[in-house]
């Protein structure tokens, strides 16, 4: 993608995040945008689909040998429960349901929730509000690796144990970057999940829990979905934060890839992120884009001057809720 980004320091900008200019530009050339910013209607009917398919599989794996269970676990059940964290990522901007019943929303994250295994989805809605507020920002936006991981994994095979060690990472790293009160949405995020979780092992034993928490910690490490971590937001050509891939894996990730416009335009659902490229391609065909997710990741691993420290960081106030 040309000349790359150093890797001795975050790449420190004092400008706002583009994507807010380029959507007031974009909706002035092309207002019928706005048409798309409604709840999708088929994700809902999508998503019990996986969440269903993934019940009868914990079923299929109870007697399943070990050896097997993981290998399925990697290649289907951690496939399937990184894709469902990506429809928790759409369920998030309240596209499942609409803004004006933001508790069904809630809710049905916490039921797309439960073939990961962790409780997720609520804590996930309260840092990714701020990840497109503070896009960048300097102790608010908990995306960004921190000093530590930045210095520490820069080898080739310290860099392979950072991506398998992402899904630790994901929880931990607010913890410390950006600490919040634990809310009554996370108790009970936590609650159905945990209460979910032992129902599973006293019904068919411990195979599929295992098979359900290995899946999720393998799909969401080292794996070729993985590829969009990287993909969204690490600086593979200077001066230039956010990209888009536009490949196939964007049919069972719910158009995640779409990474740009999607940041452009956060209330409109992934399955209408491409009308959105197809209504104004000007504002993206001539932005630096990726084509595989998985070359994105040998060449974060191998590449000298891609690591952790390829991000764009910049300072943001604190803008209090109402």
């Amino acid at each position: 993608m040309g000349n790359k980004a150093p890797s001795d320091g975050f790449e420190w900008v004092y400008t706002e995040q583009p994507h807010s200019n380029r959507r007031k530009e974009i909706l002035a050339k092309y207002p019928e945008i706005k048409s798309l910013m409604t709840p999708d209607p088929h994700l809902k009917w999508i998503v019990t689909a996986m969440v269903l398919f993934q019940f009868v599989s914990f079923y299929l794996v109870k007697d399943l040998s070990w050896k097997w269970l993981v290998f399925w676990a990697y290649v289907l059940g951690g496939g399937i429960n990184h894709s469902l964290t990506l429809a928790i990522h759409d369920i998030s901007h309240n596209v499942a349901f609409g803004n004006k019943s933001a508790k069904w929303n809630r809710w049905f994250a916490v039921f797309a929730n439960l073939p990961i295994g962790m409780p997720y989805s609520a804590s996930f809605k309260k840092y990714h509000i701020d990840h497109h507020r503070y896009l960048g920002g300097d102790g608010l936006d908990v995306d960004v690796p921190t000093e530590f991981e930045a210095r520490f994994f820069r080898t080739p095979l310290r860099k392979v144990l950072w991506l398998v060690l992402q899904p630790l990472l994901y929880v931990l790293r607010p913890l410390y970057v950006n600490p919040k009160p634990i809310t009554q949405m996370e108790v009970l995020n936590a609650v159905v999940q945990l209460s979910c979780d032992l129902l599973l092992y006293y019904a068919w034993g411990p195979k599929p829990v295992f098979y359900m928490l290995c899946g999720s910690i393998l799909g969401m490490g080292l794996h070729p979905i993985s590829g969009h971590f990287i993909a969204e937001h690490y600086m593979f050509l200077k001066g230039h934060e956010t990209y888009s891939y536009y490949g196939p894996l964007n049919y069972i990730t719910f158009n995640v890839g779409y990474h740009m416009e999607h940041h452009d335009f956060p209330s409109i659902p992934g399955s209408k992120l491409p009308m959105v490229k197809k209504i104004a391609p000007e504002f993206y065909e001539n932005l630096p884009q990726h084509s595989s997710w998985t070359r994105v990741l040998w060449d974060f691993i191998f590449c000298n001057s891609l690591g952790p420290f390829s991000r764009v960081k910049r300072e943001c106030k604190l803008v209090k809720e109402q």
